[in-house]
């Protein structure tokens, strides 16, 4: 029998036959790594869509929140305005009683107005104004609802 692992012609053919089959891996492999990259790309589109739609959602729901606080406020306004109304027509017209109803009916009326007039971002800013420009008293406000609050959760 002849030795056939000397004869050049099959030397040749392991060699091809060798460098065929490492093609064919290396094709494979670099189709397995385009299809995790589609994968990979398929998800990520889907994780943005999601978070997208997520975002989407939550603005739906502050925008809804801050509405539904707008409209309270406007209904708050209005109950003080009818309380004004209310207060006048009840209250003595004379005497010192008469003319602490009308300064109340008064101050519940303008403040049911402003209520009713403005948005909560409106009141915001005009808060923030009243705090810059009286400092001082603004701490002191704090500092005593801080104290009346601990007192009332301490019991």
């Amino acid at each position: 029998m002849a030795n056939t692992s000397n004869n050049p012609g099959n030397a040749s053919r392991a060699e091809q036959t060798t460098a065929a089959a490492a093609q064919k891996v290396g094709d494979m492999a670099s189709q397995a790594g385009q299809r995790a990259q589609e994968a990979l790309s398929s998800a990520a589109q889907r994780a943005g869509e999601t978070a997208s739609n997520l975002g989407q959602r939550a603005e739906e729901m502050a925008s809804s929140a801050a509405q539904r606080a707008g409209e309270t406020v406007s209904s708050l306004g209005q109950g003080m305005s009818s309380l004004a109304g209310t207060l006048r027509h009840s209250a003595p017209q004379q005497g010192m009683l008469g003319t602490a109803a009308d300064a109340v009916a008064d101050r519940l009326e303008a403040g049911g107005q402003y209520l009713q007039e403005r948005n909560l971002a409106d009141m915001t800013d005009d808060l923030s104004g009243l705090i810059r420009q009286h400092p001082l008293p603004s701490m002191m406000v704090v500092f005593g609802l801080g104290f009346l609050v601990g007192n009332v959760l301490r019991r």
